[in-house]
């Protein structure tokens, strides 16, 4: 499949409050030992990896969301723009972790846009 899902993100209130009860729920390994307290769910049983975390709605968008796996995100949001969807998040980068971007679909579903990691040494 073109453009996988590689990435899932639950969003809320309280960070803390919602990796607990995933981690129980599911079983899944969660490290917030990082500055943002967000949880890397490490994947497993040929899952993807996801995160939980709080956030705001200024910056980020409570709520469940998955992240497709693109070459370029800014050829993307365009694409989705000229498609009837319009731009939530210009493509970010946060340095030596990830560069995304986000989009909402023509009713407002918001999908996330993840850049594949280049290797070029």
């Amino acid at each position: 499949m073109p453009n996988p899902v590689t990435h899932f993100e639950v969003i809320g209130k309280d960070g803390k409050k919602l990796q607990d009860f995933f981690a129980q729920l599911f079983g899944w390994k969660i490290d917030a030992n990082n500055p943002m307290s967000y949880g890397i769910v490490e994947p497993s049983n040929g899952g993807i990896g996801g995160g939980i975390g709080a956030g705001s709605s200024d910056q980020y968008h409570p709520g469940v969301m998955v992240y497709v796996e693109v070459d370029d995100t800014d050829a993307y949001l365009k694409k989705a723009e000229g498609l009837g969807g319009r731009t939530v998040m210009p493509t970010t980068t946060i340095p030596g972790m990830v560069t995304f971007a986000m989009f909402a679909d023509p009713e407002g579903h918001i999908v996330g846009l993840a850049k594949s990691e280049q290797h070029d040494h």
